[in-house]
């Protein structure tokens, strides 16, 4: 998680002490084109992704062209929409259908189609009767999520749990051809740290921990719920005297979101930290689809990038089961929850966990940022 340094909430989304960019406004999710990255941000997914800067264009580009087209066909196709997946590297976005008659209709829109047995629905239906079941999953079961690309619904365990993986897919009443079992020996956490001595952001009983700001929004900002309590308080360092907000709403687990309320003159802006001396100035909440490249804020381990993998996945923090999440490849650390999520300039999500590190890779998690606006009737801060 993470929240930045002392006196400035740019690391994703305020300013203390009462500063406000002349041009920022506020909107409700919007689609936007590609505006030009920073400096900072453009050399970071240079170096992510292995692309001069025109193919960096080029790519966020295709992919806001890919995430429109995706919601275009998925309302067009209805029941035969079966799931659609970015290419990074060919730009193509590859549609799976569950009826062959759907192709034309797929090539006609500029994508490719590709023929599925189950399709997003289908998969649907069975990560919503896992989560219904999810009080019989055993702390060996990690989380389960649908994957369009294998057209199956992979529920995660650790090793040498996959009995305890079918029991769980038995409980919901899935058949044996919709899911697949992977066993890992990765345990999916959230990244919160106890650190001793330094400065810190929330209380939760006698100890602090410490949280990235996720977006700032008309009031406040979001972040991730398991980064504090409905009521209790922020502040930009530990035990005070300079409280940032107060929680207004948190959910966790279930979900992972959480907003607080500004105070204290601090104001919130559209700013996330790039952690190389600049700032991300968010212009809308597009989604991107499966397979497009992201960018996070975190404290702790700074800024990082990856692609999309998978949507909709639930994950079981050690008992603590939370829904609808998205899949990454970036990696994060203890420090980073709560923190900013990014494509382009399209806020995409709020930081809630994961398995592995920085220094040898891993999968994190983040909660859809739209949901946390749509719940709480809450405006994003766009500039």
């Amino acid at each position: 998680m993470s929240i930045p340094p002392l006196g400035r909430l740019a690391a994703t989304a305020a300013l203390a002490s009462g500063l406000v960019l002349a041009s920022v406004t506020t909107a409700s999710a919007e689609p936007a084109g590609t505006p030009a990255l920073d400096p900072d941000q453009m050399a970071a997914m240079q170096e992510a992704f292995g692309l001069s800067e025109s193919g960096v264009t080029d790519l966020l580009d295709a992919q806001a062209e890919a995430a429109e087209l995706e919601a275009e066909l998925r309302d067009e196709l209805g029941a035969d929409f079966g799931g659609a997946v970015f290419d990074t590297e060919t730009h193509e976005l590859t549609v799976r259908v569950t009826d062959p008659s759907a192709d034309d209709a797929v090539r006609e829109a500029g994508a490719v189609p590709e023929r599925v047995e189950h399709g997003a629905p289908e998969l649907d239906e069975a990560v919503e009767a896992l989560n219904g079941a999810e009080e019989a999953a055993s702390d060996g079961v990690h989380g389960w999520y649908a994957d369009p690309e294998l057209d199956t619904v992979v529920i995660e365990a650790a090793e040498g749990a996959a009995e305890d993986a079918e029991a769980l897919a038995a409980e919901a009443g899935l058949d044996v051809d919709t899911f697949t079992v992977e066993e890992g020996t990765e345990e999916p956490r959230t990244y919160a740290d106890i650190v001793g001595g330094t400065p810190y952001y929330f209380q939760q009983g006698s100890d602090w921990f410490v949280c990235s700001v996720g977006f700032g929004v008309e009031g406040g900002y979001v972040t991730a719920g398991h980064c504090g309590t409905a009521g209790s308080s922020t502040w930009l360092q530990v035990g005070g005297p300079d409280q940032l907000g107060t929680v207004a709403e948190s959910v966790f687990p279930g979900q992972d979101a959480a907003w607080v309320r500004s105070g204290g003159g601090h104001t919130p802006t559209p700013l996330v930290d790039d952690h190389a001396g600049g700032t991300v100035t968010v212009t809308g909440s597009q989604e991107t689809p499966v397979g497009g490249a992201v960018c996070r804020s975190g404290q702790t381990t700074g800024w990082h990038c990856g692609t999309i993998q998978a949507k909709d996945q639930s994950v079981n923090y050690g008992g603590d089961i939370v829904n609808g999440l998205t899949r990454t490849t970036a990696c994060a650390e203890g420090g980073d929850s709560g923190g900013s999520w990014v494509s382009g300039t399209q806020a995409q999500g709020v930081t809630s966990g994961g398995s592995g590190n920085c220094s040898s890779g891993g999968t994190t998690y983040f909660q859809p940022v739209n949901p946390i606006l749509e719940q709480w009737n809450l405006t994003l801060l766009t500039g």
